[in-house]
């Protein structure tokens, strides 16, 4: 190696981070290369305090359900409920059992309840927010929640005539939820509901409801306060983006898997474009989630390809936009040892002191030169190596060298 990786990292705190970026970003995402560990979640919720108290980043999104998340939002902004209800009932995939995470909900309501005993302003306090679908790995949620939301505030608030459908109309159309939640409309296009009568119709009254939420923005932003309508806007994306997703999944052709991962994305990507809008935002998925070049993978229709929630992000806020990755290096109880020494992993694993890192990617990647290391394989497919192409394209890179069970 004909330079010293010392010159290239830095100790991991908000600091670092902030020194790194050229400009201060709307939308700051750290990503993650496997899910469920508490020490890497550990270091977000390190990292993230440390970015509220240095920054005015307060609303906090990570990849989980964002209808269920209102709920973890109403807890963290006015003390809704209690905290077990928030961790029981404002996740998707499980990840409210996860300790890390009930650790940084626990914490954000306490800042929030320190800042109002303070008299801070209301925009010092934190949000929380879900920007991933209704979504599981076996299945996608019925559209009924967020079109019935959408439907309902509408008329609670516009002349009935307006209207392109009554309540009714949308729960016989709706049908049984279980025949959208079928998990094995998962692998089998056939088992989906997705292009039936009823749910093409449904596709049309769901634009019918966005177009007529927007035609009437004037007289609802007049009558309703922003939270309201915020919630409005997200029933409206969150209905779209679920009946088109339910509409890939009964897609017979070799491009299917890679529309629904597209299609999830997309829906992550506006979500996230959203949260933006209302301020500055730090988001923490899965590292592919966030990448701007393609994301891809391989699964049992073959090889995948799509664009993520941060390339179809980052597209837009351009300079905003700020992605940090997080590499590890051992992952021992999943059978993931010392990283090859001719791999990027395992040139940081073995030239850096301590335990965790942040990089300026720009430079490793000047220091490396090209051809970049090899890429690293891993034995277990819920991790995955981050790719040596890809490090131009980051803003830092974090690395935690060993990631014990949690």
């Amino acid at each position: 190696m004909l330079f010293d990786l010392q010159d290239i990292a830095a100790p991991l705190d908000a600091a670092a981070v902030l020194r790194l970026l050229p400009h201060r970003p709307r939308l700051l995402a750290l990503g993650e290369p496997t899910h469920g560990e508490d020490v890497l979640l550990g270091v977000r919720n390190t990292l993230f305090r440390h970015l509220v108290e240095e920054t005015d980043h307060r609303t906090i999104a990570l990849e989980t359900d964002c209808l269920a998340g209102l709920a973890v939002d109403a807890y963290v902004t006015c003390g809704t409920g209690t905290l077990d209800t928030a961790m029981a009932h404002g996740f998707s995939h499980g990840w409210g059992a996860l300790a890390a995470n009930r650790a940084l909900v626990g914490w954000m309501r306490a800042y929030n309840v320190r800042a109002e005993a303070e008299g801070r302003p209301a925009a010092d306090r934190l949000r929380f927010a879900g920007f991933d679908g209704p979504l599981e790995i076996t299945h996608a949620a019925s559209p009924r929640i967020s079109l019935t939301a959408l439907h309902a505030h509408l008329a609670a608030h516009l002349d009935p005539a307006l209207l392109p459908c009554t309540a009714e109309e949308l729960d016989a159309l709706l049908g049984e939820d279980d025949r959208w939640s079928e998990p094995a409309a998962m692998t089998e296009p056939a088992r989906s509901c997705g292009r039936s009568a009823e749910a093409v119709r449904l596709c049309l009254l769901a634009d019918d409801l966005t177009a007529l939420l927007d035609q009437q923005e004037p007289r609802l932003r007049a009558a309703l306060p922003p939270g309201e309508r915020e919630t409005a806007r997200l029933h409206a994306r969150t209905a779209t983006g679920l009946l088109r997703y339910h509409r890939a999944m009964a897609d017979p052709s070799p491009a299917r898997m890679s529309r629904l991962c597209a299609q999830r994305d997309l829906m992550m990507a506006d979500n996230l474009l959203a949260l933006a809008a209302r301020g500055p935002v730090l988001a923490h998925a899965q590292n592919a989630h966030f990448q701007r070049p393609k994301s891809s993978t391989r699964m049992w229709q073959g090889p995948v390809e799509w664009w993520s929630a941060g390339a179809l992000a980052g597209a837009r806020l351009g300079e905003e936009y700020a992605f940090l990755a997080t590499a590890l290096g051992t992952l021992p109880h999943r059978g993931v040892g010392t990283p090859p020494p001719d791999t990027l992993e395992g040139l940081l694993y073995a030239g850096l002191p301590g335990d965790r890192h942040l990089l300026d990617a720009s430079r490793l990647a000047a220091a490396l030169g090209d051809p970049p290391p090899a890429p690293r394989r891993s034995p277990w497919p819920g991790y995955a190596p981050l790719d040596p192409a890809h490090l131009e394209r980051l803003d830092g890179l974090v690395l935690v060298k060993d990631v014990p069970r949690s």
